[in-house]
């Protein structure tokens, strides 16, 4: 996939410095920045849960546990991962005894708020622009076009918000810099 990186690279860094002139570099890297959050803040984090619902299934005897924790993963990827194990909830319910069925429940819960305590560490680390707009953009550029609009529509929404800043500031520091 990398076969022809440094000539990407050479495109990417030319285009940045054709569209944002000084900034360019500046904009480059928070391209770059952004598509490393995205993935350790949203598939990174799809990837954990799903280690430990898999544990989860496999402990309850949850036939299918593989299949299960596949389905969990794309499903945290997707950000519906409750939707997902909510079925080997029920099932659970419906076979296993009480006792075994709320440890179930309690170690599902867990899972599914591991969530909201990683996904603030790692999406928002090494970013120049606030956690809540890589996250909108993320979750806006999946819905608009798909699992490349993570990524996509993370970096449109903060390369957008760094434009707006600067176009902001652009009259101050103007007159500041005379």
């Amino acid at each position: 996939m990398l076969a022809n990186a440094s000539g990407c690279a050479a495109i990417t860094h030319a285009l940045a410095n054709r569209l944002f002139g000084e900034r360019g570099p500046e904009f480059e890297q928070l391209a770059g920045s952004t598509i490393r959050s995205v993935t350790n803040g949203i598939i990174g984090v799809a990837v954990i849960q799903a280690i430990f619902a898999g544990i989860g299934f496999l402990v309850a005897g949850l036939p299918g546990a593989g299949l299960w924790t596949l389905a969990f993963l794309i499903g945290a990827i997707l950000q519906i991962g409750g939707l997902v194990i909510l079925p080997a909830i029920i099932y659970m319910f419906a076979i296993a005894s009480t006792t075994k069925a709320v440890l179930f429940l309690v170690w599902c819960l867990v899972v599914l708020l591991l969530e909201h305590v990683l996904k603030p560490l790692l999406l928002g680390r090494g970013v120049a622009v606030p956690i809540v707009v890589v996250f909108l953009g993320a979750i806006g550029g999946f819905l608009a076009i798909g699992i490349i609009g993570l990524f996509v529509g993370a970096i449109v929404l903060s390369v957008g918000y760094k434009l707006f800043l600067a176009w902001i500031e652009g009259p101050i520091a103007a007159e500041q810099a005379t």
